[in-house]
């Protein structure tokens, strides 16, 4: 049974806690240093399980609030301090609607839930680039808290009936068992970890993203540490000193190999997570015996002791370290501002460790905090990153509203071929850009709901494995329009739900975010792998536009944003990406022309190279710092659907004009914002082009 805390297990954290920080930092032969969390998971198992048994054996039960209270001491006043600087900093060096979305961070973390907030985000955790979270770290400390709350739980109710078992096998008579029921938690301990081994490999088959960051899919890390700790010393006695070396030699090898072979592509955890959890696990067990392996001699090296004393520091300094600069410089840092920044979080954890952790766990504070005075940690951290989070959110509220700066106006009467002054108010908009207003101060969206733009698709989200349709505007009507494509169609759900109503159309909207419409075979963003999803959605929808046999099609679509497969290789070459999508889109429209009265191209909307959003809330910008050049690259790609179209026989709309004038692009339009982030519409502005696009697709034309 596991001891007290040993020095190549400390060692065992400085090294899960470097390959972390190493990998985070973008250290090219260490792509794997991920799983460091998953060495963490394994020893925290190992010696919190091990804590328990141990006070099992010798008083028979165990405290539940003692322990709770430990955690709170251990775990919160270190968590609770950097949380409240990474939101003061983001607030310092963010835009607002950043900070802001820190601060909602900052509150599920607070409440050791962050895990179930990124995933359901669903964001890429590898992708340490702009946007990303410098709390997004938290997710492993929402698992292990999680754990700390369900498995003494469980290990009572074991404990319980394990002894209500003893007392009726005995007829009721003498006194149970009062040492730990070793069988008995060992089943429990099997059953479960077996559990979430399975279904870790499931989801992550499924949803790699959400499998990352959820508990079910690591507790058997955690448990498999735990079965560690229920091991007999008698049995670890018979290793010997060579057998102990050898298993923790395989371990750190394991360890190693898991470092180098595993990349940010590798489907996470699932199987691949077995390679460092069970190396950690046999270093665990190599060396529980009474002869120590010769590898205890380096991982107890001082140096790596001490790194394994600020580990929990360490790694909850390194990632705000790393990603906050990202957000004043608004660009990803050099290989040297990352050293630097790792320097930085090393002296902070220093600091943090010696003044805010160990006066917590062994000095005055320690001894001030009894057990149930220590549960007071809980709400009072919360409380101190609440305050902070609302302090922070009504300075940001207020920079947002300052001003009264008036909506940009188009003079003039409307022309004939502009009957709403579309075009005539982006014009303006642009010479308003080149006079470089300031930025109008009554928004539609505001700028803090700008990234809560998001066009409605019902009970319809084809994303979540959803197959049904879902019809929208006038259910009685005589015509019938599909509108097909990926998220930059969905943001046109506004305009063509005012266009259904007024017309009499019946609206169908098979859209799925990413899924290019044409037929090609993508990978997901930042996923090296098909998007097998896509091709059975787009087979779906084939066979839903057959049946419908609509009046109208209406494709619109972005070009694949992470390359194209042709067979087992995937492209993002220009030259090689351009002949897949026009043969894709060739047999799309091909498909489409059998099954519908009219064909049109909606071509996609001019994109950005950097995110109106951030822009128009960093600092005092005028209009024209935040009017942008179309990206070349998605200019081309779009030509490509276009000619495909025109090929077949299909209808081209190009929505350029009532978005940009001589290649410019502003992202206020009059008074709206037009983009909610690189390349999708705002709500507010697509429902503003009903009637140009009504027009231009005659669907308001009377039948």
């Amino acid at each position: 049974m596991a001891r007290a805390l040993r020095g190549d297990i400390q060692g065992l954290r400085a090294i899960a806690v470097l390959v972390v920080v190493a990998s985070h930092a973008g250290v090219a032969w260490l792509p794997g240093g991920y799983v460091g969390v998953d060495v963490f998971f394994v020893i925290s198992g190992y010696l919190i399980a091990g804590l328990l048994y141990r006070e099992v054996d010798r008083d028979g039960r165990f405290s539940l609030l003692s322990f709770w209270s430990r955690r709170a001491r251990r775990i919160l006043p270190a968590a609770t301090v950097v949380t409240a600087v990474t939101v003061l900093t983001a607030l310092a060096w963010f835009s607002l609607l950043d900070a802001r979305q820190v601060v909602e961070d900052s509150l599920w973390a607070a409440f050791f839930a962050a895990n179930l907030h990124f995933a359901r985000q669903d964001v890429d955790y590898f992708a340490a680039d702009l946007g990303v979270s410098p709390l997004q770290h938290y997710w492993s400390l929402a698992v292990e808290e999680q754990f700390y709350v369900v498995w003494p739980l469980l290990l009572l109710a074991c404990l319980g009936v394990a002894r209500l078992a003893g007392r009726r096998a005995g007829g009721g008579e003498g006194r149970a068992g009062t040492g730990l029921p070793r069988a008995a938690v060992a089943g429990v301990l099997l059953a479960v970890t077996a559990a979430s081994f399975a279904w870790s490999v499931a989801h992550t088959a499924d949803q790699p993203t959400a499998a990352y960051f959820s508990t079910l899919t690591r507790a058997w890390e955690l448990g498999l540490g735990a079965l560690v700790a229920l091991l007999p010393g008698t049995a670890l006695r018979r290793l010997g000193r060579g057998g102990a070396t050898a298993l923790a030699v395989a371990g750190l090898v394991m360890v190693a190999t898991a470092c180098v072979v595993l990349t940010g592509a590798t489907a996470f955890p699932g199987y691949a997570a077995a390679l460092p959890v069970v190396g950690t696990a046999l270093v665990l067990v190599a060396g529980a015996g009474s002869a120590r392996p010769w590898s205890d001699a380096a991982l107890a090296w001082r140096p790596l002791r001490v790194v394994g004393d600020w580990s929990y520091s360490l790694y909850l300094w390194h990632w705000p370290a790393l990603v906050l600069p990202v957000g004043l410089l608004g660009r990803p840092l050099e290989a040297w501002e990352s050293a630097a920044a790792v320097a930085v979080a090393l002296a902070l954890a220093a600091v943090t460790y010696t003044y805010v952790e160990l006066p917590f766990r062994e000095g005055r504070p320690a001894l001030a905090l009894g057990v149930r005075r220590a549960l007071v940690l809980y709400p009072a951290s919360f409380a101190l990153v609440a305050v902070t989070g609302a302090t922070a959110w009504w300075w940001t509220g207020e920079r947002a509203d300052a001003g009264d700066n008036p909506a940009i106006t188009a003079d003039g009467a409307a022309h004939p071929d502009d009957p709403d002054g579309t075009v005539a108010l982006v014009r303006a908009s642009v010479d308003a850009a080149r006079e470089r207003m300031a930025v109008p101060s009554d928004l539609s969206p505001s700028l803090l709901d700008l990234r809560g733009s998001i066009a409605d698709v019902g009970s319809c989200d084809y994303g979540t494995g959803v197959r049904r349709l879902c019809p929208r505007g006038d259910a009685d009507g005589e015509r019938s329009v599909v509108v097909i494509g990926d998220s930059h169609a969905r943001a046109w759900i506004p305009a063509f739900d005012r266009i259904a109503e007024e017309g009499g159309w019946t609206a169908y909207y098979l859209v799925m975010s990413q899924c290019t419409a044409a037929h090609v075979v993508v990978a997901p963003v930042d996923e090296e792998r098909p998007f097998t999803e896509c091709t059975d959605f787009h087979d779906w929808v084939g066979e839903q536009v057959a049946e419908l046999q609509p009046d109208l099609v209406v494709v619109t679509s972005s070009p694949p944003v992470n390359g194209v497969y042709e067979g087992d290789q995937r492209y993002e070459a220009l030259d090689r990406v351009t002949p897949l999508l026009a043969a894709g889109y060739d047999d799309l429209f091909a498909d489409l022309g059998r099954a519908a009265d009219r064909v049109v191209l909606l071509r996609d909307v001019p994109k950005s190279s950097y995110d109106p959003g951030t822009c128009l809330t960093t600092g005092s910008p005028s209009l024209a710092d935040c009017t942008f050049v179309p990206v070349e690259r998605s200019r081309r790609l779009g030509d490509v659907a276009v000619t495909s179209a025109r090929l077949a026989g299909a209808e081209v709309v190009d929505p350029t004009p009532w978005l940009c004038w001589q290649d410019l692009c502003p992202v206020v339009i009059g008074g709206t914002l037009s983009y909610r982030d690189t390349d999708h519409l705002t709500t507010e502005y697509a429902a503003s082009l009903a009637g140009a696009l009504g027009r231009a697709l005659h669907m308001l034309d009377r039948p």
